[in-house]
């Protein structure tokens, strides 16, 4: 199969995602999906005339006919966040939508890695979850990658040391109920606690900065889409070339940390396949009630979804 992408939906996060993927030049194709016919056609031209100045990957109008030759489809259609609203907010409007698309790429390709970008993030990934149980693996939602470079940024700037070399997680619920894990976090192989000396106060200030990020960069311009492309972008490029990355993305534990029946963010290992390995970790007791207070929270919106 060829290393192609089908996005659906051409909004910011969408074009923005087509963008990033185009400027890295890891695949052959991208297709581009959107009932908005006339944006559509506009977002694509635009598109393409950046494809020189990269490489050359083939970016088109597409259909879903393009899920049979692609590896992975993600999906950012729906209404976006507005100002005031949370993302749980957002579940009426985007669940009907969510729930015709995944049918569609299914069907068209049983064997296709699906990437969820539209919120409520967990909700709806558990949702294609529930209706296609036997995909479960192969059902990736973007989660907390995004809140976690969050996290690294706000660290790195703290510390003054490259964030690609802190090991931090927020995980839980992309949304609210996120939990930051500070018992695990590390700086190169030295435990955070070890390598700073960060007051309770410092590490609250970081995190809430971390959480309350999309509410105030929407209040500034309406909508978040550069991180979470590149987030995007990262998580296509493990699953296209099986880098067995360990990334914190929204799946169904199964289990893991005592979290099951629901989706949710906690550190994975993703390669092509989708999900290849879930795994324990060994976080303090304040975090682990967290977390299943982030569970609950989850599972009292999917139960009243309907």
């Amino acid at each position: 199969m060829k290393k192609k992408a089908t996005i659906i939906g051409a909004g910011l996060v969408g074009s923005t995602t087509a963008y990033s993927l185009l400027s890295k030049d890891i695949l052959e194709e991208v297709a581009l999906i959107d009932i908005n016919e006339n944006m559509l056609e506009a977002e694509v031209m635009d598109l393409q005339h950046s494809v020189p100045f990269w490489g050359y990957t083939k970016l088109k109008k597409g259909t879903y006919d393009d899920i049979k030759d692609s590896k992975i489809a993600i999906i950012a259609c729906g209404t976006s966040q507005k100002e005031g609203e949370t993302r749980l907010d957002l579940i009426k409007n985007n669940k009907a939508i969510i729930d015709e698309v995944v049918e569609k790429v299914f069907e068209v390709n049983p064997d296709i890695t699906l990437l969820m970008l539209t919120n409520p993030l967990d909700i709806l990934t558990y949702q294609a979850i529930k209706r296609h149980p036997d995909k479960r693996d192969q059902i990736i939602g973007s989660g907390t990658i995004l809140d976690s470079a969050r996290f690294r940024f706000l660290l790195s700037r703290e510390l003054r040391v490259s964030p690609q070399s802190i090991h931090a997680y927020i995980v839980g619920e992309h949304g609210d109920s996120e939990l930051p894990l500070w018992s695990t976090a590390t700086i190169g192989n030295v435990a955070l606690d070890e390598f700073a000396d960060l007051s309770k106060e410092k590490k609250e200030n970081i995190f809430e900065e971390a959480k309350n990020a999309a509410y105030a960069i929407i209040a500034g311009k309406r909508a978040t889409y550069y991180a979470i492309s590149a987030g995007a972008t990262q998580i296509t490029e493990t699953v296209l070339f099986n880098k067995k990355r360990v990334l914190p993305v929204s799946h169904d534990p199964q289990g893991s940390c005592g979290v099951e029946d629901i989706a949710l963010s906690l550190p994975v290992v993703v390669g092509k396949e989708g999900i290849e390995k879930r795994f324990d970790l060994n976080i303090s007791r304040e975090e682990r009630e967290l977390l299943k207070q982030s569970e609950k929270n989850l599972k009292e919106v999917f139960r009243n979804i309907d």
